[in-house]
């Protein structure tokens, strides 16, 4: 009997049953993490920002004329969703599922990546209607500084899903792309944490305090 590896990096590891494969994700997985806290970092100073403008509105609209906290439910609920499928397509992975069952998942979570996407574009475009522009004033500058870079986040997972999805289709599973599997769910699971706080500070807060 095969021995479990015995290191293991952050997030669902791939276990004994790719045990090759483990080895191989292991520095590049920790690499990844490296990537995900700079740009943790990043996204902790377009909060910062936002927190210190949501008072600078220059007698423009506020977050109570400008947010719709039910289409924010509902995109909280779809990324939530999402966080669920990608999660089911690890464990697919992990125990030596069908690699169809992998691609089913992936396409699933595209499928609630891009809804996500529509009803935030559609907040955008009403926020604009009523004037909420960036160059309006300091709170929206800071606002549609930070949101739509999680929306930008979000389009480039999609694109990642879709890419991996047709290579998984073609190549099978090789060490390589289960690497890829790995660091994939992981960026998505990165990107629910940053909505939680995106929908506390910026949603719940602006309504708060602005």
């Amino acid at each position: 009997m095969k021995r479990a590896p015995s290191h293991s990096y952050p997030g669902l590891n791939l276990g004994r049953r790719h045990e090759s494969a483990h080895k191989a994700t292991e520095v590049v997985t920790f690499g990844f993490w490296v990537f995900l806290m700079s740009d943790l970092v990043y996204f902790g100073l377009m909060f910062a920002i936002y927190i210190t403008m949501i008072d600078a509105q220059a007698g423009g609209p506020g977050p109570h004329e400008l947010f719709d906290l039910k289409s924010v439910f509902a995109q909280t609920m779809i990324l939530l969703t999402s966080s669920l499928t990608v999660g089911l397509a690890m464990l697919a992975l992990k125990y030596n599922l069908p690699r169809s069952r992998i691609v089913l998942w992936f396409g699933v979570t595209l499928v609630l990546g891009l809804s996500f996407l529509v009803l935030e574009i559609r907040d955008f475009m009403a926020m604009a209607e009523k004037g909420g522009i960036p160059q309006r004033s300091g709170f929206l500058s800071a606002f549609y500084g930070l949101v739509p870079l999680h929306g930008l986040h979000v389009s480039v997972g999609c694109l990642w899903l879709i890419v991996l999805g047709i290579q998984l289709r073609v190549f099978g599973l090789t060490d390589l792309l289960m690497s890829r599997v790995v660091r994939l769910a992981l960026f998505w699971h990165f990107l629910d944490l940053i909505w939680i706080g995106i929908i506390t500070i910026v949603y719940f807060g602006g309504l708060t305090y602005g």
